[in-house]
Formats: structure tokens, C-alpha cells, sequence
């Protein structure tokens, strides 16, 4: 069974950046498309961006040019690095394949606030 640990979340003011890390426990992670998802109290979780294995990424528009996925397969690694933060981006921020495959983490939590 693959465990993904997510780390990285915690408290930023509006503006502020973060780096989140997603790491699985097998190797089979680095031939699927893996994704970061969130959910803000209240509401479905939510595919926020996600990266192929050669490397394509697509984004969704509520965070388009403000986050960046990548990926280090020999870490079995995925990250999410996340700029100009606003208050809409408070949620706890989980890992998976895309479509979801894995069991879930415990997700990281990402909190916005002046």
C-alpha cells in the first residue's frame, strides 16, 4: 500500500509563499500523473494542479500563475510552490494520482490570514 506524507503547509499572511511537499513510499508514484488537491472548511475537495510524468503541467484558474508543480521522481517527490497567497487559498492541501488512486494522506494545512 503507497503512503503519501505531505509537509510544508502552515500560517502565511496574504502575499506570502509556501512550498509544499508531497512523498510517496514506492516508486510506482513516478509513472502516474500525480496531483495537489485542496479543501476549504465547508467544501469539496478540489484538483488545484497536477504534473504528468515527462513533466506537462496544467492548472486550475482560481490558482493559474501563482502556483507551480513540479516533480523528482528519484525522490518520489511532488511539489507545490505557492506565491502571492490570498485568503481563498486556506485549506488542507492533499497529494494523489490524477484520477485519485492512492489512499489519501493526512493532507498539509495551508492558512491564510492577516
Amino acid at each position: 500500500q503507497v503512503r503519501l506524507v505531505e509537509s510544508g503547509g502552515g500560517l502565511v499572511q496574504p502575499g506570502g509563499s509556501l512550498r509544499l511537499s508531497c512523498t510517496a513510499s514506492a516508486s510506482i508514484f513516478n509513472i502516474r500523473t500525480m496531483g495537489w488537491y485542496r479543501q476549504a472548511p465547508g467544501k469539496q475537495r478540489e484538483l488545484v494542479a497536477r504534473i504528468t510524468g515527462g513533466g506537462s503541467t496544467d492548472y486550475a484558474d482560481s490558482v493559474k500563475g501563482r502556483v507551480t508543480i513540479s516533480r523528482d521522481n528519484g525522490k518520489s517527490t511532488v511539489y507545490l510552490q505557492m506565491n502571492n497567497l490570498k485568503l481563498e487559498d486556506t485549506a488542507v492541501y492533499y497529494c494523489n494520482a490524477v484520477p485519485q488512486f492512492f489512499r489519501w494522506g493526512q493532507g498539509t494545512e495551508v492558512t491564510v490570514s492577516s
